[in-house]
């Protein structure tokens, strides 16, 4: 049995307004800022409520004006896995790793990525990174061993 990717299951909501309903470009840094946030807000709580593949357009648009920021890369990958995206999940946590390296929930979930699209010496590599980094996580540790049995 594989680990699963944390996720909660909290109250589901809609998706809410359209953000920027005139189709125009936010004007001013804050008004991105607003919109990134909004676009993340609900990709959040669909992503939460279960509704991983609705999860992925908002925060597609989200990743698309602010493509470093880990949180919003992290939880794209999440509705990704969760829709069965195994490859786009992958690259998702990838470039979580790359601006986060010490990021041990990334490694873990790039891993599991991997080892669904058959990668699986670089899954184990990430299986045993995130192990190493929190040794406390049971589910993490379960990875890397059946990793190393196979």
């Amino acid at each position: 049995m594989k680990p699963e990717l944390p996720g909660g299951h909290g109250e589901r909501r809609g998706g809410g307004e359209d953000p920027n309903p005139e189709g125009r470009g936010p004007q001013s840094p804050e008004e991105r800022g607003e919109l990134v946030y909004d676009l993340f807000c609900r990709g959040s709580r669909l992503l939460e409520s279960g509704d991983f593949a609705a999860a992925a357009i908002p925060l597609e648009q989200a990743r698309a004006l602010e493509p470093d920021k880990t949180s919003i890369r992290e939880a794209l990958g999440r509705a990704y896995f969760r829709s069965g995206r195994f490859e786009q999940a992958g690259a998702e946590f990838a470039a979580v790793v790359e601006r986060a390296p010490v990021n041990d929930f990334a490694h873990f979930c790039l891993g599991r990525a991997l080892d669904n699209i058959g990668r699986r010496e670089e899954a184990r590599h990430h299986a045993v990174l995130a192990a190493g980094m929190r040794p406390d996580r049971a589910d993490y540790r379960a990875f890397r061993d059946r990793l190393r049995r196979a």
